[in-house]
């Protein structure tokens, strides 16, 4: 009785009805991409690595593909949300630490003092990053971490964080690796900050998640070994970082790479130097109504060198606003 043949024609027809988009979305990949130049740009590229007849064809185990985080796959605006965290984090622990109601930049942020706590500068930063990330043992903070997740919303959509991740890059991760590839998130970000998360929501596991690391040192502590994070940088994953942390971690060069602003740049540079097709993209924040609209003047995000080379070079710049049915999974998809 499940044969479909034996429903009445008019259910046939319900049925087909409501299949309908499912069967479409099977049948073509990326369907919160308009169809247009990046769209295009990224199906050509796929299908020209992955079909063995190809004078492009790429083996499975080169075909890598490495991500930026912020303002790639979720969104970075006002503040990146790592330090969304760090700053709850210093009115959570304020208990415990009576001298920072006198001691900046702490006083600020327990003050909601944004002005002094911008003049504090990156010192003040670090300072604030340290408090909240070292001292403590990897496990420790990845529970501090979910903690806040779990009951975080953004300020302006009053969403989870994790909810405000882009619909479209979500389909880009998974249409890659349904084609062989493997995917790596490379940050500037706090590895272990995304490591919380990142293969829930992503599906990246823990070991495709390369970022800014602080230096660990292995502990014997009440009977059990945890390994410890020091307030001392070992590597910033930004800029010039990113090639060689990928070096260091992957050991292949990748054949696509995305990102979305200067941090990136010489990420793409270093996909783009390597040996037969490759693929740089960047997320151009264009749609102020749905997102954001920045670029070249950001304080967060800023994207102007990088911009220019990949118009230069010809790299795929994917306009938010007019190449996105939708930003997020939350979204309804525009016409």
């Amino acid at each position: 009785m499940n044969d479909i043949s034996l429903v009445r024609p008019s259910m046939r027809w319900l049925w087909l009805i409501l299949l309908w988009p499912l069967l479409l979305q099977a049948a073509e990949p990326l369907p919160s991409w308009q169809e247009g130049t990046s769209r295009h740009a990224i199906v050509e590229f796929v299908q020209a690595v992955t079909t063995e007849s190809s004078k492009d064809f790429v083996p499975p185990a080169e075909r890598i593909a490495v991500f930026d985080n912020d303002g790639t796959l979720w969104s970075e605006q006002p503040l990146y949300f790592q330090m969304m965290f760090a700053l709850e984090e210093v009115k959570r622990l304020a208990p415990q630490h009576p001298e920072w109601q006198q001691q900046q930049p702490f006083k600020a942020v327990l003050d909601n003092d944004h002005k002094t706590l911008a003049s504090s500068g990156m010192e003040g930063l670090m300072k604030i990053i340290d408090a909240t990330h070292t001292e403590i043992s990897t496990q420790a903070f990845l529970a501090n971490v979910r903690a806040w997740l779990a009951k975080a919303v953004h300020p302006k959509t009053h969403k989870p964080y994790t909810e405000m991740i882009y619909q479209p890059m979500l389909e880009l991760l998974a249409y890659l690796r349904a084609n062989g590839f493997k995917t790596y998130i490379v940050s500037g970000g706090e590895v272990e900050f995304m490591r919380a998360w990142t293969e829930e929501v992503y599906g990246v596991p823990p070991e495709q998640v390369i970022g800014t690391t602080f230096t660990g040192e292995y502990q014997y502590n009440a009977g059990k070994p945890v390994i410890m994070r020091l307030p001392k940088l070992a590597h910033y994953d930004d800029g010039p970082g990113k090639p060689v942390s990928i070096e260091g971690v992957i050991g292949r060069r990748p054949i696509l790479a995305f990102g979305n602003s200067d941090g990136d740049q010489q990420m793409l540079q270093w996909t783009a130097s390597g040996d037969g097709k490759r693929f740089m993209g960047l997320v151009h924040h264009t749609d102020a109504q749905r997102e954001w609209a920045y670029d070249r003047e950001s304080k967060i995000g800023k994207l102007d060198k990088a911009l220019d080379e990949a118009r230069a070079q010809n790299w795929t710049v994917v306009d938010m606003a007019k190449e996105w049915r939708k930003i997020y999974p939350f979204d309804s998809a525009a016409p």
